[in-house]
């Protein structure tokens, strides 16, 4: 099993968080992970960290897509990828209509082609065999619309080829994790019960099949929150409060992955009342109709003795190859060292 570290979103804190990511990297964390929304973006934060550590990877969890093209993501992590010495992970996410259509200003149609073609122009430019070409949905290289001059050319990086970057994305859906599965290196399923990996295996096991590999060459890395202490509910509480945001917040209704996630795994009824709540307003309430349960199954909370027995279901995971790395939110010290000392 591997550990991450979740960073987080940069802000006037990032001081404060490079002791914990530095602690992290001592403990044997394999990689920290940055993250944006329509605030603070996950590359600048990224290169920050990378500058500041020796042995950790850097990883974006995630790149919204729509808002650069394949190839400025391309030539971002190449360059990151070379000045820190091969540390450097793409972490792509097709983010929502919400924030693609009202703050990039773009189209949010078709997100698995769009997730396709991205990755595959990543592979052809990083492998730098050919001048990347490309005529598809999303992205036209050279650009053949209407309203361009006929003078672009296939171009190939002048940067040193870099074909190992991995590529991991942000799936929850059947699609995006079968995509996933056949064309990237490993998915962040958001959360995760590492007992029902039912829910994701028919669309692993087609993706995989579709590019000949095994579930061995492919990370399964969902995030994982820890809250140490002995009030088990108070734990519990940051925690119900973000799937309540999820689960009834992100996204409308009828279109919300998080929300038709949490049915998959077993929750409709609660799932349905978490969005009818939130989306009334009534927040509070949203976070306290979610269930202890499925707090318990995907996240680590309450006293140390209760986490190690939580930790016991994803190591067994991990030795059935269902998760591979666990993605770990905890602005405790010592809940990180009780991970480490029981994962590693």
């Amino acid at each position: 099993m591997k550990l991450g570290l979740i960073g987080g979103y940069a802000g006037y804190n990032m001081d404060q968080q490079i002791e914990r990511i530095r602690a992290a990297e001592s403990m044997g964390f394999d990689s920290v992970w940055t993250s944006e929304a329509y605030g603070s973006d996950a590359v600048s934060p990224a290169a920050w960290i990378l500058a500041r550590t020796d042995k950790i990877r850097v990883g974006t969890a995630i790149m919204q897509m729509p808002a650069r093209t394949p190839a400025c993501t391309a030539m971002t992590a190449m360059t990151l990828n070379q000045m820190s010495g091969g540390r450097f992970i793409i972490g792509l996410g097709a983010s929502g209509p919400q924030v693609v259509e009202g703050w990039h200003g773009v189209a949010y149609g078709r997100p698995m082609t769009r997730m396709r073609e991205y990755i595959e122009i990543l592979h052809t430019i990083m492998a730098r065999q050919a001048p990347a070409e490309h005529q598809g949905y999303h992205y036209s290289m050279p650009y053949q619309g209407s309203d361009g001059t006929g003078l672009g050319k296939p171009l190939k990086s002048i940067l040193p080829a870099a074909p190992d970057i991995p590529i991991y994305t942000a799936s929850i859906t059947p699609r995006g994790v079968q995509t996933s599965a056949e064309l990237a290196d490993g998915f962040f399923p958001i959360w995760m019960d590492p007992a029902k990996y039912d829910v994701f295996a028919p669309d692993i096991e087609k993706g995989l099949a579709q590019s000949g590999r095994s579930l061995l060459d492919f990370d399964i890395a969902p995030f994982v929150t820890c809250v140490l202490g002995d009030n088990e509910q108070e734990c519990r509480a940051p925690i119900k409060a973000n799937l309540a945001l999820y689960i009834g917040g992100m996204g409308a209704r009828g279109k919300n992955f998080y929300n038709d996630y949490a049915k998959a795994l077993g929750y409709e009824e609660e799932a349905i009342k978490i969005q009818d709540l939130y989306l009334d307003r009534r927040r509070d309430e949203a976070a306290a109709a979610v269930p202890d349960e499925l707090v318990d199954a995907m996240h680590l909370s309450g006293p140390k003795e209760k986490i190690i027995e939580q930790l016991k279901v994803w190591k067994a995971a991990g030795e059935r190859g269902h998760v591979s790395s666990m993605m770990i939110s905890c602005q405790q010290a010592e809940g990180l060292e009780l991970i480490a000392s029981e994962m590693l």
